[in-house]
């Protein structure tokens, strides 16, 4: 399931998850996993939303 229909379907705050996924993609933006993440064909916000819809960012509120 691509990222935006996770958004949609998900329970969660989705302001929330929008904020979690923007201020980790920054994080991974000045790192090498920005080109290891594009290295496989996605977008880091795309790929970073996709880790925190499905638990794998753990953050707290």
């Amino acid at each position: 399931m691509i990222p935006l229909d996770k958004l949609i379907d998900t329970e969660d705050n989705v302001y929330e998850m929008t904020c979690v996924a923007i201020k980790e993609a920054n994080i991974y933006a000045a790192t090498d996993k920005k080109d290891e993440i594009e290295g496989e064909g996605d977008k880091v916000v795309s790929k970073v939303l996709s880790m925190a819809l499905d638990g794998e960012i753990k953050y707290t509120e």
